[in-house]
């Protein structure tokens, strides 16, 4: 794997700060950052980053792998959450040199991929999956825009409503205590149980704002001091990506997620987060509601597989009837 006449080759990074140095240099995702994978790491994935390092020692990419162990002859699935992240120019390269890693060093069934792009390069033997994990059609604000601007981008509503919110008498604070992230989860529960989804135990959420740092940020709306609404992001040099949100019947009757997400946007923006994405769109409500902050929509590459095991069509055929498995277990032990 060569880029620009220089041999590319994967090596293992094992410093926190330089990869986390490197992952911001390279405009990459939060969730490429060293605490995303130790969060995996901590609910039953491995997390292995490798730097991509050309023969005068210069970094061109870098990946953070996130591994399961899968049954039997299946051995292990391979996932890259919003990476890899490169240097312009060497996507080809990068992702050459990334199969070549995985398949000396994390043999498996499969290599996933989800670049934080809108397109990856035409490189041998990688596919379209079915398989998605991180829906590819999005929002995604230019917070280089001005906040007039992403005011006249919204929809007519989404605008009152912000407004609207604001002068109720709603404050906002960035929350860091676990016993305050305790009180997020009870509304997020709460959420949950209203829309249908299914939630990570509590333990994961704490351990997400502990070993994400400074990249956890929480803001949560109160009123008469108890907190109506939260939004979790997860934030990269570049980068602001929505994780969870949710709110009780008080904060819809404020409209509290409006001010709210406006905050978060204005915010990020302040600190100088370039994108500020909302995490995927679906044909529900929350979608339609993020979709009244924009007068767009992004759609990034998607999913893409490159198979390392002559079991790989099962797999691709097996998934979807075992995360379905899966669903059904859980909602019979709630």
């Amino acid at each position: 794997m060569r880029y620009n006449g220089c041999m590319i080759v994967g090596k293992r990074c094992d410093d926190a700060a330089l990869w986390d140095e490197i992952v911001h240099d390279l405009e990459g995702h939060p969730l490429q950052l060293w605490g995303w994978g130790e969060l995996k790491a901590a609910h039953g994935w491995r997390a292995h980053r490798i730097l991509f390092i050309d023969d005068e020692e210069r970094v061109t990419g870098a990946a953070q792998v996130l591994t399961k162990h899968l049954p039997g002859p299946f051995k292990r699935l391979n996932y890259v959450p919003r990476g890899p992240v490169w240097h312009e120019g060497s996507e080809s390269e990068t992702l050459e040199a990334l199969v070549h890693y995985v398949k000396q060093h994390l043999p498996g069934t499969v290599l996933t991929i989800e670049p934080d792009d809108t397109e990856i390069p035409a490189v041998k033997g990688w596919q379209a999956s079915p398989n998605t994990i991180l829906i590819p059609r999005t929002l995604i604000l230019d917070l280089q825009r001005g906040e007039q601007d992403l005011l006249n981008d919204m929809s007519k509503k989404t605008r009152q409503y912000v407004r609207k919110s604001g002068r109720e008498e709603l404050t906002v604070k960035r929350l860091k205590r676990p016993e305050d992230i305790a009180k997020c989860l009870t509304l997020y529960k709460q959420t949950a149980k209203r829309a249908g989804f299914a939630l990570h135990d509590d333990l994961y959420y704490q351990d997400l704002q502990t070993l994400m740092g400074d990249s956890s940020i929480i803001f949560a709306a109160f009123h008469s001091e108890k907190p109506v609404a939260f939004l979790w992001l997860a934030i990269s040099q570049k980068t602001a990506f929505e994780l969870y949100g949710g709110m009780n019947d008080e904060g819809q009757a404020l409209r509290a997620n409006y001010m709210l997400k406006w905050h978060a946007i204005t915010k990020c923006k302040e600190w100088g987060i370039e994108r500020y994405d909302m995490n995927g769109l679906l044909n529900d409500g929350v979608s339609t509601f993020k979709q009244g902050f924009a007068s767009h929509e992004d759609m990034l590459a998607g999913t893409f597989d490159y198979p390392l095991s002559k079991l790989y069509p099962l797999w691709v055929k097996g998934l979807p009837k075992a995360k379905l498995i899966l669903r059904k277990l859980k909602s019979l032990r709630k």
